[in-house]
């Protein structure tokens, strides 16, 4: 277990911002977790838990406690049948690492398990998933999972928790809310995967994308090509320039809502939802520059650090953002990234 002192959260984290952590510890097996919780507990500190850091603000005053970086590594399958697998993915592997396995898999009559696919080149661990119920391209976690292992550093014991225990929702889940925020390491997921491929309708751009290349095969590894190929063509490279993925939530609206901005012309998808980056982009804010932080060219949902030097910069910038959206369409947007450390 490799402990550290004073490192910069910007080292941490792909938005590149956030002061000093007074503790940073890798977790690298599962064993470590109960001395490193000991040792904030000695020291009568907090603890935050980090994974790639790609959805994550550091805030300049930054974190007088221990930062728990996820290095839990390891993907293995657990059972599977007739029409369905179970894979295990330890928390600290990368998301598209885990659907890469997947789409390869043979599954007796060609390569590949669906579920996870769309979820290809998503930036973040394994660990994120239940966390956000991270979703993309018309599939979520939610959808997949079975089970986590977690440590609960307030019970100082490893459990077993099923995929209905953790009131899973859109970027929503008992990780990152109420008195959940905080208590639970997850060290591993467990997700169950068919033998099948997607069907049409599918989500937009992936349909556009499909469509004008003629594409019909709908297995899993052609559409993870598909999404990779419009993810690369949309959203910037996290480690080329600095960002922290999708940043604000896009906009839910209920059914009188919903029947009143199609009415105005704002597109509405299934279950109510309202595109952000959509606004952003009709609000004429794309390629923008506000306090270092620019609006991306390719896809409006993003905000680039191009010269920020603090989370100030980005607070201004974001309060920009958010209120030239709310005057021109008066829905109020919601920062999707986490933050860490003090303002």
């Amino acid at each position: 277990m490799n402990i550290r002192e004073n490192v910069p959260i910007a080292e941490l984290t792909t938005m590149r911002l956030g002061g000093p952590a007074r503790y940073v510890i890798e977790i690298e097996e599962d064993k470590d977790l109960a001395e490193a919780y000991h040792f904030a507990q000695d020291k009568n500190l907090p603890t935050y838990i980090l994974g790639s850091g790609s959805n994550v603000i550091g805030r300049d005053g930054g974190f007088d406690g221990v930062i728990l970086v996820n290095r839990l590594r390891g993907i293995y399958v657990i059972d599977s049948d007739q029409t369905s697998i179970r894979l295990c993915a330890k928390s600290g592997e990368l998301l598209d690492d885990l659907v890469e396995y997947s789409v390869k898999l043979w599954n007796g009559e060609g390569f590949g398990y669906s579920g996870i696919e769309a979820l290809s080149k998503v930036p973040g661990t394994v660990g994120a998933m239940p966390v956000q119920n991270v979703g993309a391209y018309g599939q979520e976690a939610k959808q997949v999972l079975h089970s986590v292992c977690v440590y609960d550093c307030r019970d100082n014991c490893f459990k077993h928790m099923m995929a209905d225990e953790l009131d899973l929702g859109y970027r929503h889940s008992i990780f990152n809310t109420g008195d959940g925020v905080g208590r639970y390491f997850i060290t591993s997921v467990t997700v169950e995967l068919r033998k099948t491929q997607l069907t049409p309708p599918f989500y937009t751009s992936l349909q556009a994308y499909l469509d004008e290349r003629e594409i019909t095969d709908y297995s899993p590894q052609v559409i993870r090509d598909a999404v990779a190929a419009i993810r690369a063509s949309k959203l910037p490279d996290p480690a080329v320039e600095a960002s922290a993925g999708s940043f604000f939530k896009n906009v839910y609206l209920n059914e009188t809502e919903a029947k009143a901005a199609e009415a105005k012309g704002i597109p509405v998808w299934d279950g109510g939802k309202v595109p952000s980056g959509w606004l952003i982009e009709q609000a004429g804010l794309k390629g923008k520059d506000y306090f270092g932080m620019r609006v991306s060219e390719k896809a409006a949902l993003v905000l680039i650090n191009d010269h920020a030097k603090s989370y100030s910069d980005l607070a201004q910038a974001r309060e920009a953002i958010v209120s030239a959206v709310f005057e021109k369409y008066g829905y109020r947007l919601e920062q999707e990234p986490m933050e860490i450390g003090e303002a």
